[in-house]
């Protein structure tokens, strides 16, 4: 079992999380329940599922998790667009946003892509060793 605090994708992930929540606080009052909401759990689920990977004990299952959390980020992406084009997000708070997503997006790419090559090696069998 890892420690998912000692991942620094999950740090980026709460990092961003912790940031649409308080943008989402300024979002109108009738959108509580829709989009705010929306967003509040696509960018939580990103670490939420990093941490339950890491909590299931095996790199297969933290692969799958990952790329839930994968899935999640890529909601989170067209959330903020639709904020935007709501205006409910200025354009320089968009583009703050989209880039941190963009990056921990392709950090979470990059850290199944290390998942997927540990999974992929070949396992020793008891007659290759001597």
């Amino acid at each position: 079992m890892q420690d998912y605090r000692n991942l620094e994708v999950w740090r980026r992930g709460h990092a961003l999380t912790l940031k649409i929540y308080g943008v989402v606080r300024l979002f109108p009052r009738d959108e509580i329940y829709g989009l705010s909401s929306q967003m509040r759990n696509s960018s939580s689920s990103v670490p939420t599922n990093l941490a339950e990977g890491c909590g299931r004990g095996s790199s297969a299952e933290l692969r799958r998790f990952s790329l839930i959390a994968s899935g999640s980020a890529s909601e989170l992406d067209y959330q903020l667009l639709l904020a935007r084009d709501l205006n409910y997000l200025e354009i320089a708070q968009y583009d703050a946003l989209y880039d941190e997503l963009r990056s921990l997006r392709r950090m979470l790419h990059t850290f199944i892509q290390t998942l997927n090559k540990q999974l992929d090696k070949p396992k020793l069998q008891p007659s290759d060793v001597d």
